[in-house]
Order: structure tokens, then C-alpha cells, then sequence
């Protein structure tokens, strides 16, 4: 069998079956007039043209993870990425549990209502450095300040969207521990409970 052939019965036997799940997937996390028809496409064509294709044997995974990527690359040359929208990439993961995706999605949601609170030039620091992946010299150039002005900026909003992360975690721990009635201080014989 030539490697024409070969080739194309591994991607309709690997990657084609799982073409309508993809699409139906995008539909769902995709912004509306997004063209998930030519991603798909795009999808399929990587797919397609793949290396080594004997040793992609999860059709699904692999078809998921090229679009995913592919969003990923989009959502990188927009001027401005929605939190939500990186949230819905993650749902792109064939083999998460809905759980996960869904805590995922919760903690993301949680860090944009935190980016939101930010001072301003603070958060477009921060979100030209962690969504757009800017360095410091683009970013300074971008928004006519020092580097080291930048630096500081992004130091700010680590710090305070860490705090705030922490807050939360802490509240989270104190409302567990009193559904379950135990209290909360220290534990060891002879100490007491603290509050």
C-alpha cells in the first residue's frame, strides 16, 4: 500500500469520526459569528498533513488539541481576549473530567472579576503580559512608559490579584470548616481553639 493510501484510510478511520463532536464543541464555546466552519476545516487539513500518523492513535485528542491550539493563536492576535473565552478553550479538552472544566471555568471567572478591580494601567500590564505574552520592552513601547515602570506595574497587579486569590481560598477553607463544625485554630492538646 503506497503511503497516499495509507494515509488517508488512518484519517478516516483515526481523525474523520470525530469531526461532528468538534464542530459541535466549537458551536458551544466559540463566540457567535466566530467561523467555526474554517476552523474546522483548518483542523482537519493539520490533521491531515500530521508526522508519524502511526502513532496517533487517539483521533479525538489530537483533532481537539489542533483546533484548540489554532483558538489559542487567534484569541492571541485579537487586541483584547475575553477571560470567558479562555475559560471555553479548556472545554476543548477531550479527556476532562466536566467537573474539572467546570471548577476551571469557575477559577477564571473568579481571576477576571479580580483583573476588573485592578488599577488600570496595572491590569493592561498584566493582560499584555499574561494573555498577549508581550515582553517588558514591547509593553513599555506600547504604553510610552520605562521598562521599569512596567515592571513595577505588573509586580502591582501579581501582588494584588495573589491577595486577593488568597482571600478567597482562605474564606473558602473558613466556610468549609463551619459546614463541618470543626473549629478552627490551632489543634493540639492542651491549646485551645483560637479565633
Amino acid at each position: 500500500m503506497d503511503d497516499v493510501t495509507a494515509r488517508l484510510n488512518w484519517f478516516k478511520a483515526v481523525i474523520l469520526p470525530h469531526e461532528a463532536g468538534l464542530r459541535s464543541r466549537l458551536r458551544r464555546v466559540c463566540p457567535s459569528g466566530f467561523d467555526v466552519d474554517n476552523l474546522v476545516a483548518e483542523s482537519l487539513a493539520r490533521a491531515y498533513t500530521a508526522k508519524d500518523i502511526e502513532r496517533i492513535t487517539a483521533g479525538r485528542g489530537y483533532l481537539f488539541m489542533i483546533a484548540r491550539n489554532l483558538l489559542i493563536d487567534a484569541a492571541r492576535k485579537d487586541t483584547i481576549v475575553s477571560l470567558d473565552f479562555v475559560a471555553d478553550l479548556d472545554m476543548l479538552r477531550s479527556d476532562d473530567s466536566l467537573e474539572a472544566s467546570l471548577t476551571a471555568r469557575d477559577e477564571l471567572r473568579h481571576l477576571q472579576a479580580i483583573i476588573e478591580t485592578l488599577p488600570p494601567q496595572s491590569r493592561r500590564v498584566f493582560l499584555l503580559r499574561r494573555i498577549h505574552e508581550l515582553s517588558f520592552q514591547e509593553i513599555a513601547a506600547q504604553m510610552s512608559l520605562s521598562v521599569s515602570t512596567v515592571e513595577k506595574h505588573l509586580a502591582r497587579a501579581v501582588m494584588l490579584v495573589a491577595k486577593a486569590m488568597s482571600e478567597r481560598e482562605e474564606d473558602s477553607f473558613d466556610r468549609t470548616t463551619r459546614r463541618s463544625g470543626q473549629p478552627t485554630g490551632d489543634r493540639r492538646p492542651g491549646v485551645g481553639v483560637r479565633r
